[in-house]
């Protein structure tokens, strides 16, 4: 008898490992699809990710979806979302992954490499060679970084300076809807800055700017308002969209890079960043951007970071020159000064 219990044992057992086996097969039909239709899903999802570690958790999932997560079709899909290192996390690898975006033709990893090397990394070439990548396919925060660096003559001297450039990259990412764009070509126009002055137009584009910079804050405040559609419906007409006015992950990476240390871009040559804090620009030479014409305390590397920062801080910040000589003055006589309290 017992030995018969141990036969009928042996054979439950025996027919139960088909069914471990089966089990493994079913965990197997994932081998079983073609790479193609693998790399279609891996773009998908590449397109649609939030954050840097969602594509790095499919990345590490397997050495299939490793291999298939790093190939140029889905890498060059990649989200800009999936493309936003922070400061903190860089590093080698990190810098291998931004190039090996680039190089298979993703335009925000041109953009977002090519603004780290120019302005953090100090390898200028190399930065306004993957910006200008970007630009030649109508990246418009690349179109505006090269005006933006015509215009100060950025990485080079002061004569340098390149005012038509600056212009033409300018308004052709105003064409595609950039703010900043809008507003610098504003001013352009009607202080005559590298183009014939023409202050109607100016206006106009300055007018532009502020409506949509209204029209950003009424839809993320309500975009139920009537008066909010119909703002939009007219900036349509004016050919700009309306997209979130967020921080570019570019910008929000040199923030970062330069808060971590000090605020100070390189110490012995007393560089200063844009006073404007969603900016993050460093000078690349002494006195290269421009001074606040009132207090002469707060730099800017452009015209729509001086517009912005002055609404958000510096109106209430500013303190004129003459009143600092008077503070300064009545210091050395021992005497107070008239409204000298700050």
């Amino acid at each position: 008898m017992k030995r018969r219990r141990l036969a009928r044992e042996e054979g439950d057992l025996g027919r139960k490992r088909p069914q471990v086996g089966a089990a493994e097969e079913g965990s197997g039909f994932f081998s079983c699809l073609p790479d193609d239709l693998v790399v279609a899903i891996l773009c998908r999802l590449s397109a649609s990710t939030a954050r840097p570690s969602d594509l790095l958790g499919v990345l590490i999932a397997c050495k299939r979806l490793n291999r298939l997560g790093l190939d140029p079709l889905v890498l060059s899909n990649a989200s800009v979302e999936s493309l936003a290192i922070r400061a903190m996390n860089w590093s080698a690898s990190a810098h291998r992954f931004l190039k090996r975006c680039a190089d298979a033709g993703n335009l925000e990893a041109c953009y977002i490499l090519g603004m780290i090397r120019f302005y953090c990394l100090g390898n200028r070439r190399s930065g306004l060679s993957l910006m200008a990548r970007a630009a030649i396919c109508n990246h418009m925060e690349a179109l505006y970084s090269l005006a933006v660096i015509h215009f100060n003559g950025s990485g080079r001297s002061n004569s340098d300076k390149d005012l038509s450039a600056g212009v033409a990259f300018c308004a052709r990412a105003a064409s595609l809807g950039h703010e900043d764009a809008i507003r610098v070509l504003g001013h352009c126009l009607q202080d005559g800055y590298g183009v014939r002055r023409n202050a109607a137009k100016g206006r106009r584009f300055l007018l532009l700017a502020n409506a949509r910079e209204l029209a950003v804050v009424l839809s993320t405040s309500s975009s139920s308002l009537p008066h909010c559609r119909r703002l939009c419906s007219l900036l349509r007409d004016f050919w700009c969209s309306t997209p979130a006015g967020a921080r570019h992950p570019a910008n929000q990476f040199m923030v970062e890079w330069f808060a971590a240390r000090g605020g100070v871009v390189v110490e012995s040559e007393g560089l200063s960043l844009c006073s404007y804090g969603g900016c993050g620009r460093p000078e690349t030479r002494r006195h290269e951007f421009r001074r606040c014409s009132a207090c002469g305390v707060a730099s800017y590397c452009s015209r729509a970071c001086q517009a912005l920062h002055w609404k958000l801080a510096h109106k209430a910040e500013c303190v004129p020159m003459e009143r600092w000589l008077d503070l300064a003055a009545a210091a050395a006589d021992g005497a107070p000064a008239d409204g000298g309290d700050l």
